[in-house]
């Protein structure tokens, strides 16, 4: 079957008062390869309808809720119905849209972390593997162009064995008790009904988490985890220090924090060879810094000839021209379309795809489940858990 044409996609959540369905929206249509036909933006009925008529969407697509959503879609023939959804709610709202909309025969690109817990990951990973479905986990900075390049120099040997990795992300908006106020974000990301069992860690740290392991390949032998909640009133972790020893005998730092008083978004990571080293800041992210033990460090930059070519497919502005953020979110969409576009023509997916799955999703809930089961056992150092 011929696609010659765009997708059409819905999304779950992200309406009026909402941060993250906008960035969503604006990188899916970076490329204009998907155009958005139907949505139930918000848990709240009337907010929604406001929200899809604010998006142009048309009244008999605009639905009160996910479950009339997903019903209603799947009746509407197969020129009409959607090809995938975005869900961009909560945490403790991914699993069940997400499990209903591949039922329903549905493809998915979902919000990280995958669920609200590592029991509804592994459900979920088995409804992928029996519908046979696309699902799409947006670990966004994966997406970026240097951080690819970060990957090719370790996949090709250039900095040789790997020995240390520090993976580190510090903010500071939740150093005060914002969940008191009118601050939605603060509100769910701090709320263990919504958020799950940790806060700063489940939020960000596992951002540092999936990014050290895409560009190192490394898993997780064990790990030792200190989580404290410094606000007094707030329910879950704010700020988090964990060691980690990697199969193969590498060993890790990773730290994340949303009580470090004056930090913005200062993801970063760097690791460490046998013959040289890699550093990336997310606030300077067309850069990659290279050093070496006998010659000046050199600084990488997007855009140029001697990036490879991996990462130079995802380049799309010249050199010079900041790429960042919403660039990051589009190369992962870039990739989504690749696949679903297959997969809705019955064709085998592309073997080069390079987005995070539902075993990203899997890996990362259980890395949340086991960091807060080490912090609650005085930071015990704990194996990771077969998956």
């Amino acid at each position: 079957m011929l696609m010659n044409r765009k997708l059409r996609y819905g999304m779950i959540g992200g309406g009026q008062g909402a941060f993250i369905g906008a960035v969503h929206r604006a990188a899916i249509g970076l490329d204009g390869q998907a155009e958005l036909v139907a949505g139930a933006f918000s848990s709240e009925p009337k907010r929604a309808k406001a929200s899809a008529a604010s998006l142009f969407i048309a009244p008999e697509r605009a639905y009160g809720s996910y479950q009339e959503m997903a019903k209603k879609e799947a009746q509407l023939p197969a020129d009409q119905r959607i090809d995938f959804v975005s869900i961009v709610t909560p945490n403790h709202q991914h699993f069940p849209p997400a499990k209903l909309f591949l039922e329903s025969g549905f493809n998915v690109v979902l919000e990280k972390p995958a669920t609200l817990n590592l029991a509804e990951a592994k459900a979920l990973k088995k409804i992928v593997e029996k519908t046979g479905k696309v699902l799409v986990l947006t670990h966004n900075y994966t997406g970026n162009v240097m951080v690819k390049q970060a990957r090719e120099l370790v996949r090709s040997g250039y900095l040789g064995d790997i020995r240390k990795v520090i993976a580190e992300y510090p903010q500071g908006w939740l150093s005060t008790l914002a969940e008191k106020g009118d601050n939605k974000q603060a509100g769910w990301r701090t709320d263990p009904k919504r958020s799950g069992a940790a806060g700063c860690i489940g939020d960000i740290g596992t951002h540092a988490e999936n990014l050290a392991r895409y560009i190192t390949g490394l898993e997780i032998d064990s790990l030792c985890a200190d989580l404290t909640t410094f606000v007094k009133g707030r329910k879950l972790d704010d700020d988090g220090n964990i060691l980690v020893r990697y199969k193969g005998g590498a060993k890790g730092i990773l730290h994340a924090s949303q009580i470090s008083v004056g930090e913005e978004n200062a993801l970063n990571i760097r690791v460490y060879g046998t013959k040289a080293s890699i550093e990336w800041h997310q606030e300077h992210p067309n850069e990659l810094v290279v050093k070496y033990p006998d010659k000046p460090r050199e600084i990488w930059r997007r855009g140029n000839g001697y990036v490879s070519a991996q990462p130079a497919k995802f380049t799309r502005i010249p050199a010079g021209h900041p790429e960042a953020y919403l660039e990051g979110f589009g190369n992962i969409y870039q990739e989504a379309v690749r696949a679903i576009r297959a997969e809705v023509a019955g064709k085998k997916l592309p073997k080069d795809l390079d987005f995070p799955t539902i075993d990203d999703g899997v890996y990362g809930m259980a890395f949340i489940e086991t960091t807060v089961k080490s912090s609650k056992l005085g930071a015990k150092w704990l194996k990771f858990p077969k998956l």
